[in-house]
């Protein structure tokens, strides 16, 4: 069974930075994607970005393209989210999640099988 586990999340300013990792537990463990979600207060959770293992493509939601960009540590079996220029819609908590299967649909969480446990994001001055 594949765990993931997030870190990187804090309180940060509007128009400030922060960078989340996503840290496999498995490394001999093939997994094709690693997504990014997030879910704010009373909302349902979205579809960040997504970074696809075999070839490094990745996906965005419009709402971070430009801002926001994943990449990804082989070595290491860890993904990174650099989150720049964040606003208090980008609060939330922030889960990473992998796919059993290459996903169609990367943004759409029921592609994925395996979810972290969240990290906390908080934009406000």
């Amino acid at each position: 069974q594949l765990q993931l586990v997030e870190s990187g999340g804090g309180l940060v300013q509007p128009g400030g930075s922060l960078r989340l990792s996503c840290a496999a537990s498995d490394l001999a463990m093939d997994y094709y994607a690693i997504g990014w979600f997030r879910q704010a207060p009373g909302k349902e959770r979205e579809g960040v970005s997504c970074i696809y293992s075999n070839n490094g493509g990745t996906v965005y939601a419009d709402s971070v393209k430009g801002r926001f960009t994943i990449s990804e540590d082989n070595a290491k079996g860890t993904v990174h989210l650099q989150m720049n220029s964040l606003k208090p819609e980008d609060t939330g908590v922030y889960y990473c999640a992998a796919p059993r299967a290459s996903p169609l649909f990367p943004l759409f969480e029921y592609e994925y099988d395996y979810w972290g446990q969240g990290t906390q994001v908080t934009v406000s001055s």
